[in-house]
């Protein structure tokens, strides 16, 4: 049946605990992947800002692939986990473990391995993790929640002008340390309120999912043990999710957003430059557009659908990826806001998706192969924008080669997203329930 979905942010006190838990993750994530490679790679190597960025550019690529397969070797045990809790923490603890290296050590060959580290845990802390609590608190206001945490990417991303005041104080010698403490310390603070707050599931803690308080205690526990028991013979296992047509037209999109926004805001610094525009005010103005993204595109994924937010959200890409081919300095200024557009609403979606579309006794399954997918193609972006930003300024197109091959990619999942249809999953749910014995419901049906 059509989920009823509430567009409020009423989350209830650990609710809002379990916003500040992701979007500290996501801080974390943020400011210890992207910026060694945007803000530090000069420095750090010291060469060229893009030739830097495609030295380190593969480090985090490679780092991201291994924390994909530990995701999807982990999405196999998801449904028999008697709690996902302590596995977060831990990926939380490395997380917070090997950020510090990134933070403390000098560039070497120590960094490096801290670097690749950070690059693996974090996207399994933050982007796969703590967003398996989020579709379990959250099941069907999930846009509306993402939609707010991922304001932490364009805050984080409006927080590289005073990041590089901390690591390059005038008169002084450059400090990195200090530039990514503060992240140190948001990071350690959202785990310590995750440790105490949050649970695998509301109802542990005598709250609800959602937090709909309209259902009774005893209505919620007993939802709570049916899914639980559920969980353990979901019908989504990787090899029947993986021959769904429908999973694979849903979930490219949920990927390509994430490789080309991802990708080309590692590179800021290089774009930016090229069009010798001011840093900071660009930036500024990322972080609030990518703030009225987030949020409004998460309020449509609620209202009209996850399908409908996706869709929207690649036209912004293919309009950003034209106009950044333009090559003109105020082309390439708009082409950056709807950059900044398509970015604060992509980390929305593998979560949301996943909810949507999916019952929720097979969310954590699913999600546990969505999100790993949509990694893969992000994990490239980065490698992908610094090699075609060196390939352009070879042959005379600078900056914009990268944004024509991301219009290319936004028109190909323009036809994907527009192809996925919801009730073709109810038709593979309906089989697969069938051939495993389980009654066939509503459950499903007018899932938009």
């Amino acid at each position: 049946m059509q989920q009823k979905t509430k567009l409020g942010i009423n989350f209830g006190f650990r609710g809002w605990m379990l916003m500040i838990f992701e979007i500290s993750a996501f801080l974390v994530f943020q400011a210890f992947t992207n910026f060694p490679m945007n803000m530090l790679a000069g420095y750090y190597t010291g060469l060229d800002d893009a030739v830097a960025g495609q030295q380190l550019a593969p480090i985090m690529t490679i780092g991201t692939l291994v924390g994909i397969v530990i995701q999807l070797i982990l999405s196999n045990f998801l449904g028999r986990m008697k709690s996902v809790k302590p596995m977060v923490l831990g990926f939380g603890v490395l997380t917070l473990l090997s950020a510090l290296g990134v933070a403390a050590l000098p560039f070497g060959a120590f960094w490096k391995v801290c670097y690749f580290l950070v690059s693996v845990f974090a996207n399994i802390y933050g982007m796969f993790g703590i967003g398996i609590l989020i579709g379990q608190w959250f099941p069907t206001r999930k846009g509306v929640f993402m939609g707010i945490a991922t304001f932490a990417f364009p805050v984080c991303n409006g927080l590289m002008g005073p990041f590089a005041a901390l690591v390059f104080p005038a008169n002084a010698a450059p400090n990195p340390f200090m530039g990514f403490l503060p992240f140190l310390i948001v990071g350690v603070i959202g785990w310590v309120l995750g440790l105490i707050f949050i649970t695998d599931y509301p109802e542990q803690v005598g709250c609800f999912r959602d937090n709909d308080k309209s259902f009774t205690k005893e209505k919620a526990d007993a939802m709570l043990a049916a899914e639980i028991e559920n969980k353990k013979t979901t019908v989504w296992k990787i090899p029947n999710t993986l021959k769904c047509g429908q999973f694979w037209l849903i979930t490219i999109p949920m990927g390509t957003l994430l490789m080309c926004s991802v990708g080309m805001m590692t590179q800021t610094q290089a774009i930016i430059g090229a069009y010798q525009l001011d840093f900071g005010m660009v930036m500024g103005m990322v972080m609030i557009f990518a703030l009225i993204g987030s949020y409004v595109l998460g309020l449509v994924d609620g209202k009209f659908g996850t399908k409908t937010a996706i869709l929207i959200s690649e036209i912004i890409m293919l309009l950003s990826g034209i106009l950044g081919g333009i090559g003109n300095p105020t082309a390439s200024m708009i082409s950056i806001i709807l950059l900044a557009i398509f970015m604060g609403a992509g980390s929305n979606f593998t979560v949301s998706g996943a909810a949507q579309y999916w019952r929720r006794e097979d969310f954590s399954t699913v999600f546990g192969i969505v999100n790993p997918i949509a990694n893969i193609l992000q994990c490239v972006g980065p490698t992908v924008v610094a090699m075609t930003i060196a390939i352009g300024s070879q042959n005379g197109l600078g900056v914009t080669l990268p944004f024509w091959v991301t219009a290319v990619i936004a028109l190909i999942s323009v036809i994907l997203v527009a192809a996925f249809q919801p009730g073709k999953v109810k038709a593979a749910d309906d089989k697969y329930r069938q051939a495993a014995g389980k009654p066939l419901d509503d459950a499903l049906v007018g899932r938009k």
